[in-house]
């Protein structure tokens, strides 16, 4: 684990990723709140592009939590068969889709408590509803941000909860909206896991990994 960088650093870490991409965004695709939670939940253990593709056909015709109890759990369960562990998400799906129905008029609740009592709704799916839906600056921390934030020395921490705070506790207030949105994606497409792409890395003179590449 890196050693936390100093604010100045991360400042100008934030600068360069602000100069990139102004306005980073999730790669899930959705139509509004219910269906960002949907998304969401079906993105565990699975890509954002297997999800995108098993959604595109689902939302059209079921993008309220009424419209997808209609569908049923069988129905979501054609829909999202090429998802990992998709008979469970299933699942989670109608159950969380009865309840905003049930307890909160078919509307999609704007807490984080309300949110994490969804089923398959956990804190990070809840922190990405908030950040993405109500431009709540949440860090939603995933496995390409704790890679990150741990190798970089931007946000270290021995788990997800330590990272998160990290993030909340040393990124400049200004830059914590689309946080993890950097974070993520540079995760994604530079700081890869095995063979991270230090040579094309707008922050190499920044970070603290000791193992670059060229």
């Amino acid at each position: 684990m890196a050693k936390q960088l100093d604010y100045h650093t991360i400042r100008e870490i934030f600068d360069r990723f602000h100069a990139a991409e102004p306005e980073p965004k999730g790669e899930l695709e959705h139509v509004n709140a219910y269906t960002l939670v949907v998304a969401v939940a079906l993105s565990a253990q699975a890509t954002d592009a297997g999800v995108n593709k098993a959604t595109r056909d689902l939302f059209k015709i079921a993008d309220t939590p009424q419209k997808m109890l209609d569908l049923g759990e069988e129905g979501v369960i054609e829909h999202i068969k090429t998802i990992g562990l998709y008979r469970n998400k299933a699942k989670n799906v109608i159950k969380l889709s009865k309840i905003l129905v049930e307890a909160y008029g078919g509307e999609v609740p704007n807490s984080r408590a309300a949110l994490q009592s969804l089923p398959g709704v956990g804190r990070k799916t809840a922190n990405v509803v908030l950040n993405m839906w109500w431009h709540y600056p949440a860090q939603a921390v995933d496995t390409h941000i704790f890679r990150v934030g741990n190798r970089t020395g931007i946000c270290p921490g021995k788990n997800v909860d330590a990272v998160e705070r990290a993030i909340e506790d040393n990124v400049p207030v200004d830059f914590q909206q689309h946080a993890h949105h950097w974070l993520i994606l540079h995760g994604r497409y530079t700081c890869v896991a095995r063979k991270p792409k230090c040579g094309a890395c707008l922050i190499r003179d920044l970070c603290q990994f000791e193992d670059k590449t060229l």
